[in-house]
Formats: structure tokens, sequence, C-alpha cells
């Protein structure tokens, strides 16, 4: 399988050895921005030099404390520092001055400032997202008292860390090349797994179902899994397109608007936000975060005052749980903060994964060989959140049971097209898919998923007692491929 993974996506391809190799975990570096580096400094064998690829990274990856040195460089000895770091710009309307925030350094937008002719040349790449990571070239605009100008960092140039062109459609063809299972497997060792080291299937797509809401907008999730499972690894260090929050306070103002900074929060720019070891978490004040996340997990829209924003970002709650409460029959609901301990906000969370059947991390699951560029994968991803027609498929292969649920309805659904889009991306309508593997791969982990949420309604609430979700069915028009 690895030849035929090389060929398929040759430059996409990267060696890495987490197995053997202490390299890359004494640097702490997220997979995007190790895979990012492996893609520029390996060799077609899989070879790198170590003291080449440490030299780039002490010039081009500043670590925080570093910032006051390199503030020191451009303000006062007025030197141009050029480095990779994550940006997000702010057009003033009032104004018309465009401004940048540099967060993982605290530079903010009243510091900063972007000339007219460089924003020309760079705008396309910094309006795509929230924040977008590249390398930025900054130098100091000194203050002029005629002219009541503040100093202020300007950027003066900005490249995107993308180095090449997501091509969807290539990917989509390719996955036509192997067989579900060989998918399985090279969707594992994207996300740093290695694939042999797990018993069973069910623990590989188990551990899958953690990406679901890396390619579906808005879906909610929640995992109660043993210590040592990997969560805060894969939510938080493979894709550079969530956010991952452990532990402290978490407010209305951080998470969706602040009124005094007027600023929009976390889920305005992100595809996902996982809160994790949630029980650590303090959701301040409970009644106003509880209204809040009503209201947005159900339509995607939050109101703070008189704004009102958007957003796509699906939100997924993570907890450690003690092994006398891994059981659907037993109220694990429990474990999570009391604002979530009311059944009109927890029924707004499509789907449960039993992380208890994720095998603890050991060697013999970290990645040793040749694999997808994480940095890339995550990318399609992200790109596949956007592509509707999976929906239509899932739309035309279900079959709804009368007087269903409309939220058990849509949570089924909306898990099943995320696994269309994780498992089959080729599938480009219902007569692509053979029925019996969709039943098996998306509708049937999508009803379970489902199924324990409804559980663990009927014990948190009576009024949801005894109303497990009805039997979804696959259309019969999807076997017959020369429709």
């Amino acid at each position: 399988m690895i030849d035929k993974l090389r060929s398929c996506f040759e430059e996409m391809v990267v060696y890495k050895d987490l197995k053997k190799s202490n390299f890359f975990s004494s640097l702490s570096l997220p997979s995007f921005m190790r895979d990012w580096l492996l893609k520029k400094f390996m060799s077609e064998t899989g070879e790198f030099n170590q003291e080449e690829m440490l030299d780039f990274i002490r010039q081009n990856l500043p670590r925080k404390e570093d910032w006051t040195a390199m503030k020191s460089k451009i303000v006062t000895e007025l030197e141009r520092v050029k480095f990779l770091a994550k940006v997000s710009v702010d057009v003033d309307i009032k104004t018309g001055f465009v401004s940048f925030n540099l967060p993982d350094f605290g530079l903010t937008t009243k510091e900063t400032l972007i000339p007219p002719e460089v924003w020309r040349t760079c705008a396309d790449e910094l309006v795509k997202g929230h924040e977008t990571w590249g390398v930025v070239e900054l130098k100091y605009l000194e203050p002029d008292e005629e002219l009541k100008r503040k100093g202020k960092i300007q950027m003066k140039s900005f490249n995107n860390f993308c180095p090449y062109e997501i091509d969807v459609d290539y990917y989509k063809d390719a996955r036509g090349e192997f067989t579900t299972k060989e998918w399985i497997d090279v969707l594992l060792g994207a996300i740093d797994y290695n694939a042999s080291g797990y018993t069973d299937d069910e623990q590989k797509l188990t551990m899958l179902t953690r990406l679901l809401p890396f390619v579906e907008k808005r879906l909610n999730l929640v995992e109660l899994a043993p210590k040592g499972t990997g969560k805060s690894y894969l939510f938080g260090r493979v894709s550079r397109f969530g956010w991952l929050s452990s532990g402290g306070m978490m407010t209305r103002a951080k998470l969706f608007y602040d009124i005094q900074k007027k600023e929009h929060g976390l889920i305005a720019g992100h595809d996902f936000i996982v809160f994790d070891e949630v029980q650590t978490i303090n959701f301040h004040p409970i009644d106003e975060m509880r209204a809040a996340l009503k209201g947005y997990m159900e339509n995607g829209v939050y109101t703070v005052g008189k704004v009102e924003g958007t957003s796509d970002a699906g939100v997924v709650l993570c907890g450690n749980i003690p092994k006398d409460k891994m059981s659907e029959y037993e109220s694990m609901f429990e474990e999570l903060p009391s604002v979530f301990h009311e059944s009109a906000l927890i029924d707004r969370f499509h789907g449960f994964i039993q992380g208890w059947n994720i095998p603890r991390m050991n060697d013999d699951l970290k990645i040793s060989g040749w694999a997808l560029n994480s940095e890339y994968f995550c990318s399609i991803l992200h790109e596949l959140r956007e592509d509707a027609s999976y929906r239509a498929i899932v739309d035309a292969l279900v079959v709804v049971p009368e007087a269903s649920d409309t939220r058990d309805t849509e949570a089924v659904k909306r898990i099943a097209t995320a696994y269309l889009k994780l498992l089959f991306p080729h599938v480009r309508s219902p007569y692509d898919i053979d029925s019996q593997e969709f039943k098996r791969y998306c509708l049937k982990r999508a009803m379970s998923m489902r199924h324990h949420i409804k559980l663990q309604l009927g014990i948190l609430d009576e009024e949801y007692r005894g109303k497990n979700i009805p039997a979804f069915t696959v259309n019969e028009f999807s076997r017959d491929r020369g429709a």
C-alpha cells in the first residue's frame, strides 16, 4: 500500500518517524508545522539534515520568550525581521487603515499597520480566514509629531505558509485507488498514528471519529475517555484550523464577542472549538454561557448586546472518565461541568464518542513510515467543509422514519455526511457507494453516536426517558449501480 500511497500523492507524502526519533518531540512543534518542515527539507529517501533544519527553525520560528528581543531589533535598531507566524487582520471602517495581530506574541492592531501597497499584494491570502499562517516581514514606522503619528510596527511583506495549491478534486479521485480498509489506514497515518498498532477496526474507526468536526461544519460532539488516549494531541496539535481550550475560565466574551474590545471570540475564527479536560474549565457566568451556547449550537448564530455574529465552528467537549462510569447506562454526563447539566443544551450535541474504545497511547501506535503530510491532509478536510454535495447524497440515501424527531434526524444526517466525506470522498452521487458500506461505515455509526446522547438525556431528564432514535434505513436505489 505504501507504493500506492507514494504514487498517488507524490510530494504530499512524508516519512514520519515518531516511534524512534525524539527530534521533533523535543521541539514541541504541532504536526502541521513539523510536516511542512519535513516537506521542505526531506530527501526522496526520507532523510533530512537535522542541523540544517534546526538553523531554519532558530531563524524563522521564534518562541514567545524571543519576542522582546525581536521587538527591540525592530523598534530600537530599526532592523527588518522576517519569521513564520500566525496572523489576523482588521480593516478599520472609519479610517480605512488595515492593521494586524500576531496573537502568539501579544502584538495587537493598536500597535501595527499594513501599508496600502503591501495590502494590495497580500490581501487575498490574509482574508481567507480569521487567522492565517505565513512568513511575515516587519519593520518600524517611526513616530512623527507633525503628522501626529504614533510609532507602529508595519508589515512589509507576507507569504502564505502553504506553499502549494490544494487540489481537492485530485484528492477525491486518488481515494478511488484504495479499498476502504486501506483508506482507513491512510487516514490514521495522516494524523500520526500507526494503523498496525490497533487490534481491530472499531479502535481505528473510533479514533477517526475525532476527525468528524474537522470535515463537517457545526458538528457538536461529546467524548468521554480514559486518560492518555491522545485527545489533546489530535485536537490541539494536528490541525491549524481548530482551537483547544484546557482549564481556566471560559466567558461569553472570550468565546463569542467581547463588547469592550469590540472583538469576535474564538468561535468566529476556527473550524472547531474543543474544551479539553472540560471538568477543569470554569464556564462563567453559568446562565449566560448556557444561553449563549444553546442559541449558537442550534443555528450557528450568536448575539451579544447589539452585535450578531455567525460561525461554522463545531463545539466538542472532551473529558476524562473513571472506569466505573464507562457505560451508556450510567450517568456519564454528571462528569461534565454544571453548565451542561441541562437537557436542552445536551440535546444540541449531535453525537457521543466512546473514547474507551481507543487504546491508551503507546509506542506501537506512533507512526514510523511514509504517510500523508498532516498539513496537506488537514487543509483538504478544511476545504471539504464547504462541499454541500455530500449532504445531498446523504439526503438521497437515508430513509427517515415517520414522525422522527427533527434534532435526531439532523444529528444522524450530519454525522453520516462527515463520515462520507472522511471515508468516501470520491463519491459524487448515491450510485457511487455500495449501500452496505454506507450503512456500515456512515449510517450505523451515526445512529449509534446519537443513540448515546439520547440515553444520557433520558438519565438526565425524565421527559426524554425511553425516547430512543428510530431505525433509519438506506434507500434501495443506491444498490442499482446502473440506474
